[in-house]
């Protein structure tokens, strides 16, 4: 028997960079049981533009699938942002290959698996929860002639048109009984990095399934029976430790969301790393109370970059209504500390409009994530949610739910759902798409936390210490001044110029410098993730004229001073004698911005160098300059790419 499994396709630009890790363990136990499987990353082929990506996706995504031929059986794992544009492929698939198997499978058949059985006859049947031991089982049973009765967690039609749902089945107990990924099912790992231009290279790892939380507005927690399971930490880090030997592989994204819920698991998994002598950078997804000090330190010892924290509120009221499990007093700002001082990133998510959240509650969400953008390396994202099925929400509000609204994207279903068939499928069953739909909030509030939820978090990563000071100068808070700077109309550079303030000033024009400067680090990962040596990079000429590699900006504040001034919300420095600054993009593509005090002579110099003069003329023009020169090298000012390299200069 042969099968085809294949990815629903959806445009998120995150998801397609990546291929499908459950899958890739699918197909793996497949090939070990010695089944004919292949597999299809539809995503992928959107990505690089194989199948249509407007009204004729389901139809040129179809025939892809029917282009490898007749298979007994397809399967189309699906999320429920990709539901409906799997349902109207298995349709076009079912018109042109009625004897194939079409069976669906993944979290986006959570809590629907029964309507979907009823009310689409191309389906043949639902494979729930895990399918390493449900699929093969089931393809046993079609190779012998026999049907779906008794096949544990598979929800099926009767020929009398009835709908079966069998019995659950139980868990897996040891992840340790998961095949490795078949990656050689799929095209290589760097033909997804050539496609998306992802420079991280994150390698997606199945790293443990289930959750034991119910947070309102998840499915998770109930599709996997409110169990959670981590792959087991030598595994773990074996599979770590493989991504350096795969092209294109850069960084583990370990896919499981609640990295170090089991505590002992995630120091033994750091441990061996360490052990190992593993020097693949990962990063992961966890909760704030499963964070602590001594557990980020061995993460980062371990290789973690980055860390993604679901705070949701701030407000502890609001995540108590929506079933978060956190205690009422967890400081988010303490944990993002503790991950800040031993380097690693984090990114802070948090849902604007839950339940039981009022002005003030969103007030306090929108501080946190001010104060938080001050701390290095801390990223902000703000969403919408969705009244999915499977979750409280899609419980509470599916059946009241409000339809999706123009330039309000529901955020779990980015890029998805915007072809012809699948409008057609959202807007005649909307209890099944509900994932589609928005909760039943006045549409000016759902306007206006859209409009948070995009503009606010580009402004907290490129100037979240002029954030902070108009705060601080209007007396505001981050709700506040967020509106205000909206309903103006205006660019945040030219919302905050009109405060008229001379700190505010020097500060946008630090922070501005800043991104410039980071834009220049860009470029330099840009260029050296090119497999070719010295690509993209000029020859060196040994007349070549210096290039300054910094911005020069006069100030009459101290920098340096400003921002532990506003993380300990202690009086910002006064104004004071200008004073001279540089502003340094990374030195390496995983280095960060840096700035730096000089002398007034240093930046005179730094002035002077136009990029045309060459170094001969510089040195008869003004003997004595070209060991300065140097030295200004050394610190990373000035690019010299000939000259011997000397003590570097001590900036003041």
């Amino acid at each position: 028997m042969r099968i085809l499994i294949a990815s629903a396709p959806h445009a998120d630009t995150f998801g397609y960079s990546m291929p499908p890790p459950g899958l890739l363990r699918l197909g793996g136990e497949l090939m070990r049981r010695g089944m004919a499987v292949e597999l299809e990353d539809l995503a992928l082929r959107l990505a690089e533009g194989s199948i249509d990506a407007g009204d004729g996706m389901a139809r040129t995504a179809s025939e892809l699938l029917l282009a490898y031929g007749f298979r007994e059986v397809l399967g189309l794992s699906v999320m429920g942002a990709t539901l409906p544009i799997a349902i109207a492929i298995a349709r076009l698939v079912r018109e042109r290959a009625p004897d194939t198997c079409i069976l669906f499978g993944g979290p986006g058949t959570g809590g629907v698996d029964e309507r979907l059985i009823e009310r689409f006859p191309c389906i043949d049947a639902v494979v729930r929860g895990e399918a390493e031991q449900t699929l093969p089982e089931l393809l046993e049973r079609l190779e012998h002639g026999r049907g779906f009765e008794g096949v544990a967690g598979v929800t099926w039609r009767a020929h009398n048109g009835e709908v079966v749902r069998e019995p659950d089945r139980p868990l897996l107990r040891d992840l340790n009984q998961l095949p490795p990924p078949a990656w050689e099912l799929l095209p290589p790992l760097k033909h997804y990095k050539e496609i998306t231009g992802e420079l991280e290279g994150l390698t997606p790892i199945d790293s443990g399934r289930g959750c034991v939380f119910d947070c309102s507005f998840c499915s998770i927690g109930r599709y996997w029976n409110r169990r959670s399971r981590p792959l087991p930490a030598l595994r773990l880090a074996e599979e770590v430790a493989a991504v350096a030997d795969m092209p294109g592989g850069r960084t583990a994204y370990l896919c499981h969301d609640l990295f170090g819920a089991d505590r002992a698991h995630a120091l033994a998994f750091c441990d061996a790393l360490e052990e190992k002598g593993v020097r693949v950078p990962w990063e992961c997804r966890a909760r704030l109370d499963h964070l602590d000090p001594e557990l980020t330190r061995r993460m980062a010892r371990a290789g973690c970059t980055r860390v993604l924290l679901g705070v949701e509120s701030a407000d502890p009221v609001v995540r108590a209504r929506n079933q978060k499990g956190m205690a009422a007093d967890i400081d988010p700002l303490e944990v993002v500390d503790h991950c800040s001082e031993v380097g690693i990133s984090t990114i802070l998510s948090l849902i604007l409009g839950l339940p039981g959240e009022d002005r003030t509650a969103l007030a306090r969400s929108l501080d946190l994530c001010a104060d938080a953008a001050l701390r290095n390396g801390v990223h902000i994202s703000l969403h919408l949610t969705n009244p999915q099925p499977g979750s409280a929400l899609g419980e509470e509000f599916g059946g009241r739910a409000r339809p999706p609204l123009e330039g309000v994207p529901p955020d779990m279903a980015w890029g998805a759902g915007e072809s012809a068939p699948e409008r057609e499928l959202i807007a005649a069953h909307p209890d099944i798409f509900s994932t589609f739909s928005l909760l039943p909030l006045p549409e000016s509030e759902l306007r206006e936390l859209a409009g948070i939820a995009d503009r606010l978090p580009p402004v907290l990563h490129r100037y979240p210490r002029t954030f902070s000071l108009l705060r601080r100068r209007r007396s505001e808070n981050a709700l506040e001044l967020t509106t205000a700077w909206i309903q103006s109309e205006r660019s945040f550079e030219s919302f905050a110029r009109d405060a008229r303030d001379a700190l505010i000033d020097d500060t946008l024009a630090w922070e501005q410098a800043r991104v410039r400067a980071t834009a220049r680090g860009d470029l330099l990962r840009e260029t050296l993730r090119t497999d070719t040596p010295g690509a993209g990079l000029d020859a060196p000429e040994p007349t070549r004229a210096p290039r300054v590699r910094v911005e020069i900006l006069r100030a009459r504040h101290d920098l340096a001073q400003l921002t532990p001034a506003l993380i300990a919300h202690t009086p910002t420095p006064p104004a004071g004698p200008q004073r001279a600054f540089v502003v340094r993009p990374p030195r390496e593509p995983a280095g960060a911005v840096a700035t730096l005090r000089v002398s007034d002579d240093v930046a005179r110099v730094l002035e002077a160098l136009d990029g045309a003069t060459s170094l001969g003329d510089l040195e008869t023009a003004h003997p004595g300059l070209t060991k300065a020169l140097v030295q200004l090298a050394d610190a990373g000012l000035v690019d010299l790419h000939t000259l011997p390299s000397v003590a570097a200069l001590e900036l003041p």
